[in-house]
């Protein structure tokens, strides 16, 4: 090896050895380093969730208005056919093939998207919560640096200092003590979910039980109809036959 590939070497040690120093020094930037640099990826990560997000709706949209023309299709069809326009109920035709089969693909590629959609939120998720999870680290691990700083003043004073400077350093040390265990609490009470993502989840849930009434009312309405429709054929060809 070189004389400056060496001193390259040597050089390089001395400045981890300055870094490592400076990250003891003060361990509080270090975590504010490393919280910024999640979040900075949490943004990056929310961003891509949300073109994958964008995606699926564009997606289900689409579907949503193809659905919805072969419907109207298939009720046009029939009127075709009975007014003997042979040239138009076949463009119908020829267009209800061609809705059927990009239905069924953008149903395929809906499930896809759908799937990549929650798997990336949920990720989107355990990325929050990991920041969060360092942010109550950076607390507890400084209320314990405060915790040994204060133990070294103490034996520092018991050792060099008169009786009431002990007194007074130890009160010192008591006070910063339980400003820190305060701060670590706050972290503690706060940490559990905001009001409005409670009231959110209450006002989605409503939403649902509304929703799913009204399908159980359409349905039961339209159990009823088929039920009539049924006995109003069942009483005409009765009367048929007894006459």
């Amino acid at each position: 090896m070189g004389f400056f590939a060496r001193l390259g070497q040597l050089w390089r040690g001395f400045f981890s050895l300055w870094i490592s120093d400076a990250e003891n020094r003060n361990p509080e930037a270090v975590y504010e380093a490393a919280i910024d640099e999640r979040i900075k990826k949490h943004r990056e990560l929310k961003k891509a969730v949300s073109g994958i997000v964008y995606l699926r709706n564009k997606t289900q949209t689409e579907l949503e208005a193809k659905e919805q023309e072969l419907k109207e299709i298939l009720t046009q069809i029939p009127v075709a056919l009975d007014e003997g326009e042979d040239e138009a109920a076949l463009v119908l035709i020829q267009r209800k093939d061609e809705l059927e089969t990009s239905i069924a693909e953008l149903r395929i590629e809906l499930d896809k998207v759908s799937q990549q959609a929650e798997e990336a939120k949920n990720g989107l998720i355990q990325f929050q919560a990991e920041i969060e999870r360092l942010k109550r680290e950076k607390v507890e691990m400084l209320a314990k640096k405060a915790n040994a700083e204060a133990r070294i003043k103490i034996n520092e004073t018991l050792d060099g200092l008169s009786t009431d400077a002990d007194i007074k350093a130890l009160e010192n040390v008591r006070e910063s003590i339980q400003k820190k265990v305060a701060e670590a609490d706050v972290s503690s009470e706060i940490k559990g979910a905001s009001l409005d993502d409670k009231l959110a989840a209450i006002k989605a849930k409503a939403a649902t039980a509304s929703a799913r009434a009204q399908l159980d009312e359409m349905k039961r309405q339209r159990a009823a109809q088929k039920a009539a429709a049924q006995q109003a054929a069942g009483g005409e060809a009765g009367v048929k036959k007894t006459m």
